[in-house]
């Protein structure tokens, strides 16, 4: 057995620290948290300052019964976890539960898996950190007092199984409030004058920079070119220089990974997580665009080696993010000279990215040269400019340039032919175009991540699953849209006639943008009305400031938790007691063939239109609203089209074949059975029978070569083929199959094998299925007691609870008094004093 210990949060982490150790130091997982406040209730003691009371898991009990009893043997125990909050609290919960004695207990940080960061990290060790536990408890406790408060006021006075929440609203409301600012956009219409001209032989282009807003000024304009002479009256030159960005932080890397890569702000994560416990990079939850001087001088050699000294600029970056944590590094590679690493296709295109970016950062600017050229119209005060770029030292640019948000319509400026001032330049064409004035653009994950990085809402942890929650519950929509066919009018000057034309273009189309849904709009709404502050943009970031101080230990958690409860406590009561019930109702008219009154409102399963009302003798007819369809904005003749569903087909196989909309969407029924949609492919309104027959077909014969293999020790255990390849089912949870392994050959050892990595443990649920034969899993000790030793005071699990607040739960309307905690006293004799 080893006299080291080392515990870190993952298996993959495991396996690469464990290379670096040798054999004296045995590294074991802790698969992430160990444990968590109780399901049941709050999980919180009001009467004793808003200690947390944690439980170990279920499905960690085999884990920390392991780590117990190497932990019992080891003469040194290194708690290796993450260097940021999270981390420092997953060190802390091992050792309260381990009950690790302090003189032999280690806490190590690195921020990068490298042989060399990890023998430094062990040359120095330190204590736990308490109070970067407290910043994370304190956020814990408070997003548990919001959520668990919010959540039944929202059940009772909206609709069932919805959620609140600090952060996650917030966010809402910035999706929310950009729709608003598009529906309420009116696009104003005017024209863009541009011109090619010859000079000599090569064609120019210039633009007027006046916009004309009367179409009848652009046609002057025109007019007077008809006849005009063009002469070139100055040419200006002059030297520009391009700077590279800094490296990234965690929210600069989500953004350029959407934009060049095309990477959803989880995906980016979860490869970026690969890469660090594969050693490839550094740490990838960080706001700094710090490089260490190692890191510096390696970017400095791998710089010069590739490409020479005239490239090399050595640099430092200061972070200017609010409330930037720990002094963090940026994200980088962990061995400069590497420009390509082996492993699979998402890993080594963010590792590029990752790569380029830290290298350019620390390289030359790039020179350039730009040229502007004024182009007299005789007899008009208008003048043309034509503009050009040229690169004489590409410096950085050589390697990497940062992707811009916007879509511009600007062409980017190329390199100008020789011409002198005085020159007479010949017209070949001169355009008047009608544009538009451009609606605020809709958010990507890419662009709400950065918002939120400004407004200092969040940090580099939380928002990747601030985003994947808020779509997960149906608050945001996450797709594309088509855009809507606009005309614009064209006027075109050449040989001396001016011709219009009348063009169209699509507009407004949308790839990959976010979309509040009627729930999301409807809650939001609530929330603003009646919880203002929590709903605040700058008390969120606020909020967050005050996490960052109790971090440095400059104030005290459960202190701080106490200002905001009792303020927020009381707008809980108020809001049981005195809200309306929200249903966003909307009425759009009468339906001329029943003569009942039309509405829109949110129902039992979202939002629905509805013919007639609850209160008359004859039952109201009920539709779903369809995909694009607001509340806010659907017409009476759209909500009225909603009532042609369910339509009736045909025959097929002498079963009739019916297409409706359900509470998952769109979907044909036939023989008893559904079959959905396509998305963004079939419309209910129009599918015919023969498409529909494609899709029932279809679905039979993915159901038919679903199931790949199936085991006779346990009937519930299957290997199936999915959407995303072939994976491992039992009892309602699925399990990646490792890429090096064929599906069809896998054993049934094989298959327990696998979920028990994944899992952290023989799942409970396998372990007690009724046909489990495999020995091992029967022979497990029985460690309950062990795996989960009473802590220390404050994070006892049998702690004595508070009387839970009544706000909590759905079905009562009083809230709870006023919680008496050490907090509470020490706030008190603060006012009276």
């Amino acid at each position: 057995m080893s006299d080291n210990l080392v515990i870190v949060e993952s298996p993959a982490k495991a396996k690469t620290i464990e290379k670096f150790l040798g054999k004296d130091y045995l590294v074991k997982s802790s698969f992430g948290h160990i444990r968590d406040l109780v399901k049941k209730g709050f999980g919180i003691d009001f009467e004793h300052g808003y200690q947390p009371q944690y439980v170990v898991s279920e499905d960690k009990e085999k884990v920390v019964a392991e780590l117990l009893k190497y932990s019992k043997t080891a003469k040194t125990i290194w708690l290796a976890s993450d260097e940021d909050r999270e981390g420092e609290a997953i060190a802390w919960h091992l050792q309260e539960v381990l009950e690790l004695k302090p003189e032999k207990t280690r806490r190590i940080v690195f921020h990068e898996i490298t042989k060399e960061a990890i023998l430094n990290a062990v040359q120095h060790p330190r204590s736990v950190d308490i109070n970067l536990v407290n910043a994370q408890q304190a956020r814990r406790v408070l997003d548990r007092l919001v959520g668990f408060e919010l959540s039944p006021i929202l059940w009772r006075k909206i609709k069932a199984s919805l959620s609140a929440g600090r952060v996650q609203s917030v966010a809402v409301r910035l999706i929310v409030d950009r729709e608003r600012e598009i529906l309420a956009f009116s696009a104003e219409s005017f024209f863009k004058v541009a011109g090619t001209f010859l000079a000599g032989k090569t064609p120019v282009k210039a633009d007027v920079a006046q916009k004309f807003g009367d179409e009848k000024l652009a046609l002057a304009l025109l007019k007077k070119c008809a006849s005009a002479t063009f002469t070139v009256t100055s040419i200006e030159k002059k030297p520009a220089k391009r700077t590279p960005t800094a490296p990234f932080t965690t929210s600069t890397l989500q953004q350029e990974a959407s934009r060049k890569l095309g990477f959803s702000v989880s995906q980016t994560m979860r490869v970026a997580q690969r890469l660090y416990e594969d050693g490839y990079i550094t740490y990838m939850r960080t706001d700094s665009v710090n490089l260490s001087e190692q890191a510096i001088a390696a970017a400095k050699d791998a710089i010069l080696k590739i490409y020479g000294e005239k490239y090399l600029h050595t640099r430092r970056y200061t972070t200017k993010s609010k409330g930037a944590q720990e002094a963090h590094e940026a994200i980088r590679p962990s061995y400069m000279d590497r420009q390509n690493i082996e492993a699979g296709s998402q890993e080594k295109r963010l590792y590029e990215l990752i790569w380029k970016r830290t290298i350019a950062s620390q390289m030359s600017e790039a020179s350039l040269e730009r040229t502007i050229v004024t182009i007299d119209v005789s007899g008009a005060h208008e003048k043309f400019v034509a503009s050009g770029e040229v690169v004489l030292f590409d410096g950085f640019l050589k390697v990497y340039m940062e992707s811009q948000d916007d879509d511009s319509e600007s062409e980017s400026a190329g390199l100008l032919p020789p011409m002198k001032e005085g020159q007479v330049l010949q017209a070949s064409s001169i355009v008047a175009t009608e544009r538009f004035t451009q609606r605020p653009p809709r958010y990507t994950e890419a662009t709400l991540v950065r918002k939120l990085e400004e407004l200092g809402i969040g940090r580099p942890s939380t928002y990747a699953p601030t985003i994947s929650t808020v779509t997960t519950r149906g608050y945001v929509i996450k797709e594309d849209r088509e855009g809507q066919v606009r005309t614009y009018k064209q006027h075109t000057l050449e040989s001396g006639k001016i011709t219009e034309k009348i063009l169209k273009e699509n507009t407004g189309a949308e790839k990959a943008k976010l979309f509040p849904s009627d729930v999301g709009m409807v809650v939001t709404d609530y929330l603003v009305e009646y919880f203002p502050k929590v709903m605040d943009f700058s008390f969120t970031a606020k909020v967050e400031a005050e996490f960052d101080e109790i971090a440095e230990g400059k104030v005290v958690w459960n202190e701080m938790i106490d200002d905001f409860y009792q303020l927020f406590h009381k707008k809980v009561e108020d809001a049981l007691q005195n809200s309306q019930r929200a249903t966003a109702e909307r009425k759009l008219g009468v339906d001329p063939k029943t003569g009942k009154d039309v509405i829109v409102r949110i129902g039992r399963f979202g939002p629905l239109a509805q013919i007639g009302d609850t209160e008359s003798d004859e039952k109201p007819q009920y539709a779903n609203l369809q995909k694009g369809q607001l509340i806010e904005t659907i017409t009476l003749e759209e909500a009225l089209k909603l009532f042609d569903l369910p339509r009736t087909l045909g025959d097929y196989e002498d079963k009739t074949v019916v297409v409706s909309i359900g509470r998952f969407g769109p979907y044909v029924r036939h023989d008893g059975k559904f079959t959905s949609l396509k998305r963004n492919v079939d419309d209910p309104m129009t599918i015919t029978l023969e498409r529909a027959v494609e899709l029932i077909e279809e679905k039979r014969k993915q159901e038919r070569e679903k199931v790949i293999k199936a085991f006779a020790e346990n009937e519930e255990l299957q290997v199936l083929n999915g959407r995303y390849g072939p994976y491992l089912a039992c009892s309602g949870v699925n399990y990646k199959i490792p890429k090096e392994v064929e599906p069809s050959s896998l054993t049934y050892e094989q298959c327990v094998e696998i979920m028990s990595q994944q899992d952290g443990s023989t799942p409970r649920r396998f372990r007690a299925a009724k046909k489990f034969t495999d020995t091992k899993a029967k022979a497990a000790p029985k460690t309950k007691a062990k795996a989960a030793p009473k802590p220390k005071a404050a994070a006892a699990p049998k702690a004595k609870a508070a009387p839970k607040p009544k706000a909590a739960a759905a079905s009562k309307a009083k809230a709870a008094p006023k919680p008496k905690t050490a907090a509470t006293k020490t706030v008190a004799k603060k006012k009276k004093s």
